[in-house]
């Protein structure tokens, strides 16, 4: 009997996974090109496809910028170049413009916030977001000087290192942190708070999720997944524990809320649950802020955090650079003036460096596509109605017909000839159209000064022999678990003679 019904799943397994193979062919002669997928797997083991942002070049050299790839038995229409990707972000926007919430993404944030696949609802609370953003300062002088604030805390806590090597990326994530909690819950935490750090550890997991092999596994059979211990498993735990602190948050806001005077983000959110509770549309509900809040910390603090952890990196490896960065600095602020963001355009300098290095930093993209509203002609290609897609931007930061010098990292790319900074229309770090980071004001002002902050203090340094590696490989190194690199800060030549 026992053998009977090992035939039968036996039997069940090889149909299902002809009858998945049967589908995933029928729907590949109907897409772009792209390397062939294997049975259920798709191309997940296949090397030379995976990661997209390291085989993107061959692939476009196989199949053109059009191309698609397997994620398990679901397939991803791949974007590269500025030309089709602004063709796709910019004049089909609104085409191109729908939500594709995967698995991951749903586990958590369970269609909340913006991380909702209904566009109504999404476009609703990205308006209230960046709207409350903005009454909080952001892109404003009131915002600015509440960085600046944090910038000068920042200068202390790497100062009291007294010169000891030590590990840059907690610091920078605690100082970008701070400034999302003093807009979100009116208080600011100290950077050896232990509770402040598992936070941050608890966000930088989710993306570590997204952009590694376990989270492309977890997005192409979930329901498997569920069964089966691993990193998710971890994260998802960690997570709810997270949202378990920012519900407590919540309850101490709603306690002492005052309609007439919102103190934080929490406290606007609140009001609008106090309009909207006979709502039947339930888009602002306590559940929704606390998803709201986890997302904040998400795609602004963490996300910035890692570009000026990798903008300093960038100083160890190129020092002729960091001294005429503080060159830069030293001319116009001296000393003991704190760089404003008034300051931004007389830096040019400074301010192209920072570009440079966002330009130059590759990610991971393949767990966080878009999605298609409707069926497309697009480059003679029929892409249709609720199609993933997923553009690579790097393809741009790297495209020798953008770029003078595209695998040179050099700061002269976002300089004219006079040497005043220019924008430059392949620059979309923060993507552009419908889908354009709605803190990108936020995160363009903390960069430019906690960088100029900490330059004016100190020189960095790399504490090991970094002679045969280079720029990419830093920013690669620094993404291996428990690997982060140590830096010196040594007080730089003008601070020390002041002192």
């Amino acid at each position: 009997m026992e053998l009977t019904w090992t035939g039968v799943l036996l039997l069940l397994c090889v149909l299902f996974t002809l009858f998945s193979s049967f589908q995933m062919y029928k729907k590949k002669g109907q897409l772009p090109p792209g390397p062939t997928p294997w049975p259920l797997l798709g191309n997940l083991l296949q090397q030379d496809v995976l990661p997209l942002y390291k085989s993107y070049k061959k692939l476009i050299e196989q199949y053109g910028p059009i191309f698609t790839v397997w994620i398990g038995s679901k397939p991803l229409v791949v974007l590269c170049g500025h030309k089709v990707i602004k063709n796709a972000l910019i004049d089909h926007a609104e085409e191109f413009g729908g939500r594709n919430i995967v698995p991951t993404i749903q586990r958590i944030f369970q269609n909340h916030g913006m991380a909702t696949a209904d566009e109504r609802n999404w476009k609703e609370m990205r308006h209230f977001m960046i709207s409350t953003l903005k009454n909080f300062g952001m892109g404003k002088k009131q915002m600015s000087e509440r960085v600046q604030e944090e910038a000068l805390c920042l200068v202390e806590e790497m100062g009291s290192m007294q010169g000891q090597p030590f590990e840059p990326k907690r610091k920078c994530t605690s100082a970008v942190s701070n400034v999302i909690c003093a807009v979100v819950f009116g208080t600011r935490f100290d950077y050896k708070d232990q509770m402040f750090t598992e936070n941050q550890k608890t966000v930088e997991s989710l993306l570590e999720l997204c952009s590694n092999f376990t989270g492309m596994v977890y997005n192409s059979f979930p329901k498997i997944m569920e069964y089966f211990p691993g990193q998710h498993t971890k994260t998802f735990a960690d997570i709810e524990k997270l949202c378990g602190f920012i519900h407590k948050k919540i309850v101490l806001h709603q306690k002492t809320l005052d309609i007439q005077e919102p103190r934080d983000f929490i406290d606007c959110f609140l009001i609008k649950v106090e309009k909207e509770q006979n709502s039947s549309e339930g888009i602002y509900t306590p559940k929704g802020l606390v998803k709201n809040v986890y997302g904040l910390f998400t795609a602004v603090a963490i996300t910035t955090s890692q570009a000026l952890f990798c903008t300093l990196l960038t100083m160890t490896k190129l020092p002729h650079i960091q001294a005429k960065v503080q060159q830069e600095i030293d001319e116009m602020e001296g000393a003991n003036h704190s760089p404003s963001m008034e300051d931004r355009l007389k830096m040019p300098f400074t301010n192209g460096m920072i570009h440079e290095a966002q330009r130059y930093h590759k990610m991971s993209v393949e767990n966080l596509p878009w999605a298609t509203i409707c069926d497309i002609k697009f480059h003679s290609y029929t892409i249709p109605k609720n199609m993933a897609v997923v553009p690579i931007l790097c393809s741009i930061h790297l495209e020798p017909l953008q770029w003078e010098t595209p695998e040179k990292f050099s700061p002269d790319h976002f300089l004219d000839e006079k040497g005043q900074f220019r924008k430059r229309d392949a620059f979309m770090r923060f993507s552009v159209g419908k889908k354009a980071c709605p803190g990108e004001a936020l995160a363009r002002m903390e960069l430019f000064l906690f960088f100029s902050s900490l330059l004016q203090k100190f020189t960095f340094h790399l504490f090991r022999d970094t002679k045969d590696t280079d720029v990419i490989s830093l920013y690669t190194d620094f993404k291996k678990k428990n690997h982060y690199p140590l830096i010196q800060a040594i007080k730089s030549s003008m601070e020390s003679c002041v002192q």
